[in-house]
Order: structure tokens, then sequence, then C-alpha cells
């Protein structure tokens, strides 16, 4: 089984951003996009490059971002059904969404939340890697 551990950085944010992808202890994907993002965002990317990365095998995704984990189990399901809609407005970062979710969904991968910034060695790796690639670093 793979074990992924992703992050997303924006500093400030709004700002310039990055995001990493650690595969089984060893970075692995490093990315950002142009102009000013979000670390949420950001933290949107890193899960989608690590299930893009999966491909299919079974692994374990481990991430601070409660909030992707919730769009991607619990709103998401819901949003598809009304045609991508939701009361109160519009999603944000709905591009990611549309491609997370059915990837997500297709996927034999498990997402796990971690307390960001505990200690986890794992999140702090991709921590440090996603503010790298908010830098400009690639691997």
């Amino acid at each position: 089984m793979i074990i992924y551990y992703t992050d997303g950085s924006a500093s400030p944010n709004p700002g310039p951003g990055g995001f990493s992808v650690i595969k089984n202890g060893v970075p692995h994907i490093l990315g950002s996009e142009d102009g000013d993002t979000t670390n949420i965002r950001m933290e949107g990317k890193a899960i989608l490059a690590a299930l893009k990365d999966a491909d299919g095998e079974h692994a374990e995704l481990f991430t601070d971002s409660e909030f992707w984990i919730n769009v991607i189990t619990k709103w998401a399901p819901g949003w598809e059904a009304k045609g991508w809609k939701k009361k109160g407005g519009e999603i944000k970062n709905l591009d990611i969404v549309r491609e997370v979710y059915p990837l997500y969904q297709k996927s034999h991968v498990t997402l796990t939340w971690v307390r960001g910034h505990e200690g986890d060695e794992g999140n702090e790796m991709a921590d440090e890697w996603a503010n790298k690639a908010r830098e400009g670093v690639r691997i």
C-alpha cells in the first residue's frame, strides 16, 4: 500500500502558493500556480496530484485539510446532484472539485485527517516541501 502525505501553502494568503506530495516518505511531486492563490486551493491541488499518482493502486492519503476531506466525501455528492450548485452562492475552487471528486470515487485511496503542525513526521515533511514549492523548488 502506498502512503501519501499532502500539503499546500500560500504566503501571504492569498499570494504565491505551492503544494507537495510525499510518497512513502520521500518528496515526490511539487507544484504551484501562476499568480496569487490560496492555501485551500493548494491543499486541493496536492490531493488531486496524489490521487492521479495513485492511479488505481491501494493507498492511504494523509492530509491536514479537514476541509478537502469534507468536500470530497460529504459535500461534492450533493453539489454534483444539483448540477454543481449549492445554496448560498458559488462553489469555490470548483475546477479542482470537479476533477478531484470523480478521481476519488474511482480510486482505492483512503483519506485520513491528521492534525497539522503537531509533530507528525509525514505532515511536517509535506509542509516543508509545500513551502519550498511555493518558493519555486522542483524535484
